[in-house]
């Protein structure tokens, strides 16, 4: 590297994270073809969001008659979820700090939100998880991203055949495009785009599902307060036109369609067994050192998109040591900032990038 070069960089942050490899391309395109002055009102941007709802429906398997809404962020979605879905008690399975915010939320906006705590989350059992009768909807991270614990979709599906009359809403932050859901059994999902699909921060999307709008609906007739520009009922009503309640990030829903179309000539199936094999090579590292290890033990609840690794207060040096070489790892989250480090792994992310991280990692070591 000459002087004044900058070095490339590969962020295996677990988000915002590396950008998709087409990005740039797709970002020249959406200057040329004046995307960012696109009025959110005309007939242009209702035909991106018919195909970037469209797209995300066949990547994503979901149903024709879940509708999809474009809002600002994750944090975002699990208020409109709680204020357009809950009238009274929500419940929330915790296995991290954003399943944990997620609940503070719903108590900040007034509702009775139930919680269980898996503490140190050795294994997250629903098998014999008994749910509030008063609850109206269970609210699951289901990837939760501060620890790396992954809860198996089928044992949230499971959970849901034993409480069919309850809504089932999952938080796919960390997790989509790579989990595959049955939204037979999925009431509402959201995920923001600055991890999985590699794009800049300040969109996401909230999946929702006729249950739920009509758990809505039901709570308007009844009187009952379910939010202002961002309810399911606004949002619902506009998007069934294509549009929005308000001016949108027009340019990152450009973006999105465009990393969706890509994603779709590779095909799900190929981005999961991909994932699937740079997570085993990621795991099947340090589950041989002699020193540092996962931190979730149970194989079953180990994250495949975003590993979480204890190194025993190595953190900074080891992050240090990687950065010099252009790999920018994540730090733990909260009080193990300095315990843990956490590894991105998501479709920007190729089998050579973590090859080729591990061998910095051992050499470290």
């Amino acid at each position: 590297m000459t002087e004044g070069e900058i070095m490339k960089k590969i962020y295996f942050t677990v988000g915002p994270s590396q950008v998709y490899p087409t990005l740039h391309k797709h970002m020249g395109k959406a200057i040329k073809e004046e995307i960012c002055s696109l009025n959110h009102r005309s007939q242009q941007f209702k035909n991106l969001y018919k195909e970037t709802a469209d797209g995300l429906k066949k990547l994503l398997n979901v149903p024709e008659n879940f509708q999809i809404f474009f809002v600002s962020s994750a944090t975002e979605s699990m208020e409109r979820v709680i204020q357009s879905c809950c009238q009274d008690t929500s419940f929330h399975i915790v296995a991290g700090a954003f399943g944990k915010a997620w609940s503070n939320y719903a108590s900040q906006v007034g509702k009775n939100a139930v919680t269980h705590i898996f503490e140190n989350t050795p294994d997250v059992n629903l098998d014999n998880l008994t749910v509030p009768k008063a609850a109206e909807i269970i609210c699951i991270t289901q990837n939760e991203t501060s620890t790396g614990c992954s809860i198996p979709i089928e044992e949230i599906i499971n959970l849901k055949k034993k409480n069919p009359e309850k809504l089932v809403a999952i938080d796919i932050v960390s997790s989509a495009p790579y989990i595959d859901i049955n939204f037979k059994y999925i009431d509402i999902a959201f995920f923001s785009v600055q991890k999985g699909f590699g794009l800049p921060a300040g969109l996401a999307v909230i999946i929702a599902g006729p249950k739920a709008l009509e758990k809505t609906e039901k709570m308007i007739k009844k009187g009952i307060k379910v939010g202002s520009y961002h309810s399911f009922r606004s949002l619902s009503e506009k998007a069934k036109d294509y549009q929005t309640p308000l001016t949108p990030n027009v340019l990152n829903i450009y973006l999105l369609n465009s990393v969706v179309k890509d994603m779709l000539k590779l095909s799900a199936n190929k981005i999961r067994k991909d994932t699937e094999k740079k997570a085993q090579m990621i795991y099947g590292y340090f589950k041989t050192s002699t020193r540092y290890f996962p931190f979730i033990k149970n194989p079953l609840f180990c994250s495949p998109t975003t590993p979480v690794l204890d190194v025993l207060g190595d953190s900074e040096q080891i992050r240090k040591k990687l950065s010099k070489k252009g790999f920018i790892i994540g730090a733990g989250y909260g009080t193990n900032r300095e315990n843990h480090i956490r590894i991105a792994n998501f479709p920007a992310h190729t089998i050579k990038n973590v090859s080729t991280l591990l061998k910095h990692i051992r050499y470290i070591i």
